[in-house]
Formats: C-alpha cells, sequence, structure tokens
C-alpha cells in the first residue's frame, strides 16, 4: 500500500472514531451514570414554572419529559433517574456547555450568537418583545417610556434589543435588569419601572399568574420575531437527532398541537387561567418545516 493511500486511510480511521465517539457523548455519558439531567426556569409561564415547591410544569417541561422517554427506549433503561436543575436566563448556556444539564427546555431564543455555544432542536415557539406595563400608566408604545426606567431580566436577547433601540432612537431610558422575570415583574409591580420589556407570551402568562391580572397589559410594537427552542450540547449529532426525531414525530402527529391547546387555550395552574393565545402563523409553519432555523 502507497504511504498516501494508508496515511489517507488511517487519518479516514481517526475522523471516523472522533465523530463516533462525539455523537455518542451525551447518551454516552447518560447510560454510563444512569441519570440524565433536565433544567427547568421558575416563571416561564406557560412553558416552564414552578405550581409549588420543587414542582416545575409547563409546556417545555412536557416537551423534556417526551425526551426522557426517548432516550429510556433508546438506551433501554426504563429506571433511568431524572434529576431537575433550576436554570435562569443568565446560568443556562454555561451549564449546557459544561456539561452539568443534559437538556434545557424553557422559554430560550435560538439564535446564531448562542449557536456558537450551543445546539437547539426543532423550533417550539416564536415570539418578539413587547411591554408589560399597568394600564394606569397610559403608556402605549416605546416612545413613551422617553427618560423613564424600562426593566428587563438578565441574560436574555430582550435586554439588548432594547437598549440597542434605546440608542438607535435616543429614548434616554434607563434600562434596569432583574435576575428573573418574576423579579422584572415585581419591578413594574411596586412602581420601581414603567414597563417591562419581555417575549409577549412570557408578559401574558405573568399577567395571567399576578395577584391583580386587571390592573396590567401587554403593549408595544414587536420588535422583532424570534424562535424558541430546547438547548442541548453543541456537537453531538446523535442525540440532537434523538430530541428533534421526538418533536417531529409529536408535530406530525398532531401530540404536539393538543400540547399547545393545553398550556395556551385552556385554563392552566396555578389560577386555572387561559391564556387563549391561538397558535402563530409562524408555528403552524414549523409543524410542517420542522426547522431549527435561528434568529440572526
Amino acid at each position: 500500500m502507497k504511504l498516501s493511500v494508508l496515511m489517507s486511510s488511517l487519518a479516514a480511521t481517526v475522523l471516523f472514531t472522533a465523530t463516533g465517539a462525539q455523537a455518542a457523548d451525551t447518551l454516552a455519558k447518560i447510560a454510563e451514570s444512569g441519570k440524565i439531567t433536565l433544567s427547568y426556569r421558575e416563571s416561564s409561564v406557560p412553558f416552564s414554572y414552578l405550581d409549588g415547591p420543587n414542582k416545575p410544569i409547563g409546556m417545555a417541561v412536557d416537551l423534556s419529559n417526551a425526551v426522557v422517554e426517548a432516550v429510556k427506549k433508546k438506551l433501554n433503561k426504563p429506571n433511568l433517574q431524572v434529576a431537575l436543575m433550576p436554570v435562569t436566563s443568565q446560568n443556562r448556556i454555561p451549564l449546557i456547555t459544561n456539561g452539568t444539564v443534559d437538556l434545557e427546555c424553557g422559554s430560550t431564543t435560538n439564535n446564531t450568537a448562542r449557536g456558537k455555544d450551543v445546539a437547539f432542536a426543532i423550533n417550539h415557539f416564536y415570539t418578539g418583545t413587547r411591554l408589560l406595563v399597568k394600564k394606569s400608566s397610559k403608556i402605549k408604545n416605546y416612545a413613551d417610556l422617553a427618560k423613564k426606567t424600562v426593566a428587563s431580566t438578565t441574560g436574555t436577547t430582550n435586554a439588548l434589543v432594547m437598549r440597542k433601540y434605546n440608542t438607535e432612537k435616543s429614548l434616554g431610558m434607563d434600562i434596569v435588569l432583574g435576575k428573573d422575570h418574576a423579579d422584572s415583574f415585581l419591578l413594574v409591580e411596586s412602581d420601581r419601572a414603567a414597563a417591562f420589556a419581555m417575549d409577549d407570551i412570557l408578559l401574558y402568562g405573568l399577567i395571567a399568574n399576578a395577584k391583580t391580572p386587571g390592573d396590567f397589559e401587554v403593549v408595544g410594537d414587536s420588535l422583532q420575531v424570534e424562535p424558541y427552542a430546547c438547548m442541548l450540547p453543541k456537537d453531538d449529532p446523535a442525540f440532537k437527532k434523538l430530541v428533534d426525531d421526538t418533536f417531529a414525530g409529536m408535530m406530525k402527529s398532531g401530540e404536539f398541537e393538543k400540547l399547545y391547546n393545553k398550556w395556551f387555550m385552556q385554563p392552566i395552574p396555578p389560577k386555572n387561567v387561559p391564556l387563549n393565545l391561538p397558535m402563530s402563523p409562524q408555528l403552524k409553519e414549523n409543524l410542517k418545516a420542522l426547522s431549527d432555523k435561528p434568529a440572526t
């Protein structure tokens, strides 16, 4: 055998071995430990939030559980242990990249910047930045926030969007950041901020579970439309395929639509108030396209 052919053969073998090892990484880790670690959010209604101490519920929690069942079947481990870990907007990506969390399903925007560090599954929701305000404030759009204090949440794309908009429009807003969505909402509730800029669906969820829902409303133009997707470790095609296949199966069978209706059209805990938010045209299209395309 010629040296060049031998070297080519060896290179192919090394590449195949490395790719194979990489592809099996997350599933191999789960198989070896007998445990899969899922994250949850504490106040991302109706995707992932607490209904009592250490009891996460929501549509994204149901999606995570569907992945767990697929992993159990794939690894033939019916008694697989499921560990749950609360995450915030700030630490959710580091906990995926350092291997602490295997799957993060919540209210995370799939965008190209984050795609450098993590992988995303098929998009499961589409939303845009709007404003939660008190009805008594008379605020109707971003121009009404000139020289006012506006809240957003640390580690979110919304905070970046608001800073950029504030600079471009020279509004002189004082943008303050809560540690989570509940904290940011409290800033408006306690009159320490005039508005809370966040994904509109999360704002509707917070209002539905507020002490006095009638005091608040969502206003303003949608600054951008972004997809939500579950995060998983980067460069792990075998695990991504399992997650994507799970969601694709649910979307094709109609199970995903039933799940959507459960969390967006029917009464949900803790107050049993429905959000009454029909599926968006973008999400309807993605039930057919099955795309994991990120926002720019």
